[in-house]
């Protein structure tokens, strides 16, 4: 082998490592430089340094408090087209938290599923009366404050025909619920132009929540941040009081998933 052939050799040999380093935080959420080292069969300090070099450079990021690394942002621009299939849970679950814990109330991500909004991660906050779990549950776009937040800015000329029949037909929960076309649309409007959707008692009676979306690098709505409790903690003056904070959190889980107002 050539002189010249050997620092080539060795570069695929340290961007094979440092791609692996990546391929093992992926898989396990977070490792140490011995738990890296183990993997790639490689001495500590060798490790390190792969690990020091992706951090220079954003790709992974360090917790200082318990000595991991983890995955970091760097990687959001790298991902481009693709970067709307980031784990948005995991993107807001420190935003989510923080809510429930400020406010005590129960902070839900959701995302659209065809004619219906999916609860994807949850928050519950000390004050929350009832203990339900809403991982999971589909629940209806018409009348839910996450479906408002996920639908408003889709074009209507694009809507699935699934989406337009649930809209076309929406389903009754209560004496509050919306059942005109034109008043939903009327309504999806005004989320627009505020940039959160509200609901007061019109998926269930004593239950308000507010929600605003949540984008990603393409500047689409991919999913919907939500704070909701009992209507008489969250009244309707209440919930535009909480929305400027909620706002503040979807944006900043947006930007976790690459977009920049």
């Amino acid at each position: 082998m050539s002189n010249t052939e050997r620092p080539r050799d060795g570069g695929v040999q340290s961007v094979d490592r440092a791609i692996t380093v990546l391929e093992i935080l992926a898989r396990r959420g977070e490792a140490g430089v011995s738990e890296v080292a183990t993997e790639l069969d490689v001495h500590k300090s060798t490790a390190f340094r792969l690990l020091g070099a992706l951090e220079e450079r954003g790709l992974v990021e360090q917790a200082i408090d318990r000595g991991k690394y983890t995955l970091g942002f760097g990687l959001i621009p790298l991902a481009g087209a693709v970067s709307g299939r980031l784990d948005v849970t995991r993107q807001g679950r420190e935003a989510c938290e923080r809510l429930a814990l400020e406010f005590g109330e129960t902070v839900n991500i959701a995302v659209l599923q065809e004619r219906w909004a999916v609860n994807v991660h949850q928050a519950r906050g000390p004050a929350t009366v009832l203990s339900y779990n809403w991982i999971g549950r589909i629940t209806p776009l018409h009348c839910t404050s996450s479906g408002k937040a996920l639908i408003a800015w889709l074009d209507s000329a694009e809507l699935p025909p699934a989406l337009k029949d649930a809209l076309d037909q929406p389903e009754r929960f209560t004496d509050h619920t919306l059942r005109d076309r034109a008043a939903i649309e009327a309504g999806l409007t005004r989320v627009r132009e505020r940039g959160y959707a509200t609901v007061v008692e019109e998926y269930e009676i004593g239950l308000n929540a507010v929600a605003a979306p949540i984008r990603d690098q393409t500047g689409g709505v991919v999913a919907a941040l939500s704070l909701a409790g009992p209507s008489y903690r969250l009244p309707p003056e209440r919930l535009d009081d909480l929305a400027p904070t909620v706002v503040a959190a979807g944006k900043e889980v947006s930007r976790r998933m690459g977009w920049w107002d």
